[in-house]
């Protein structure tokens, strides 16, 4: 089953901004990063990872399908916190996701201390479409023209 770990940031919640991490702070928790990411890849676990750039290059986009789109372009005030990450993983169940997602809340920060950053978990459709024909062919079986 694959799940999606996605790694929620919340400025000040739980530690200090890393801009005022020590150095040897900061490759701590890069270093932890690593090495938990390359078990997973030993494991034949880890599908996918990627960092985001922060919600400062984000853009929130808006149609109504007529007109032009609506484009705001980043930073978004109120926003209390957001998305700094994912990781997708391959795994026998979900209780071996919700490990991994520990082990990525875990990740150190200032003093060595875990953060405890909040790690949402969500399972991946086992049936859902890989491709934009499937797509068409999912949309059609579950209830018509759901355009």
């Amino acid at each position: 089953m694959k799940y999606l770990l996605i790694v929620n940031f919340e400025p000040g919640v739980a530690h200090a901004p890393m801009e005022e991490w020590k150095p040897e702070e900061i490759e701590a928790h890069l270093d932890y990063y690593r090495v938990l990411n390359r078990e997973l890849e030993r494991n034949g676990e880890l599908v996918q990872m990627e960092v985001l750039a922060g919600p400062d290059l984000g853009k929130i986009v808006t149609s109504d399908g007529l007109s032009a789109p609506v484009v705001t372009d980043g930073p978004f005030q109120e926003f209390k916190e957001w998305i700094a990450g994912f990781q997708m993983v391959d795994v026998e169940s979900e209780a071996r996701a919700i490990d991994i997602a520990a082990q990525v809340s875990a990740v150190p920060g200032p003093g060595g201390r875990a953060i405890q950053q909040p790690i949402i978990v969500r399972q991946v459709m086992d049936r859902g479409p890989s491709n934009a024909a499937e797509m068409d062919a999912f949309l059609e079986t579950a209830g018509g023209n759901v355009r």
